[in-house]
């Protein structure tokens, strides 16, 4: 009941007979925003947690802790609401805070493109970790939720569950607000300084 109501279903706003389903609360705008704070299992918590705690602590740092809430916040409806169109006869309910991560992860690209990213690289059952450009870590990776979500929409049975155009619509929003949520100290020459 919990995740029908507060997670975002796109079908309950696009489809006459599912918004019945939802009585007087079917036009209800909150879920944009408390899908946000509504995890499926305790790993979707620890990797979204994980993703905030990489990139999330130098971009509050850059903008500060206030204007880092309302961005994040932001990113996070910017993604609900990319979901919803490109998904609009969901009944499933969409949960997670990955699309305002997302977003974390886009501002990130710009502030730090050179910074280096440990990753996990396993071979075999040999872990390495490897320190890669966060420009071709956080590349590869929206590349890599746009192949996945263009295939999710030619083919919705093999979307594995999960949103990848919240995770798109997320970042692109990350990319494109920054500028306006950061501190002005921190630009010189009209080029972000890191």
């Amino acid at each position: 009941w919990v995740f029908y109501h507060f997670g975002l279903v796109p079908a309950r706003y696009a489809d006459v007979y599912f918004k019945a389903w939802f009585g007087p609360t079917a036009d209800s705008i909150w879920p944009f925003i408390t899908n946000m704070f509504l995890l499926g299992s305790w790993m979707h918590l620890i990797g979204n947690m994980w993703g905030l705690w990489i990139f999330g602590g130098s971009v509050e740092d850059r903008m500060g802790h206030w204007r880092f809430v309302s961005f994040y916040l932001i990113c996070g409806i910017a993604a609900s609401l990319t979901h919803y169109v490109t998904n609009l006869h969901s009944t499933i309910p969409a949960l997670g805070a990955s699309g305002a991560i997302a977003g974390v992860m886009g501002a990130y690209l710009f502030m730090f493109p050179t910074a280096q990213v440990i990753t996990l690289i396993p071979l075999g059952f040999i872990p390495f970790f490897v320190p890669i450009p966060a420009v071709l870590f956080i590349g590869a990776w929206f590349l890599t939720q746009l192949f996945s979500g263009v295939y999710a929409l030619v083919a919705p049975q093999f979307g594995g569950g999960i949103a990848w155009w919240a995770h798109i619509g997320g970042m692109v929003a990350g990319m494109v607000l920054f500028p306006v949520f950061h501190r002005r100290s921190h630009f010189r020459d009209g080029i972000y300084s890191s």
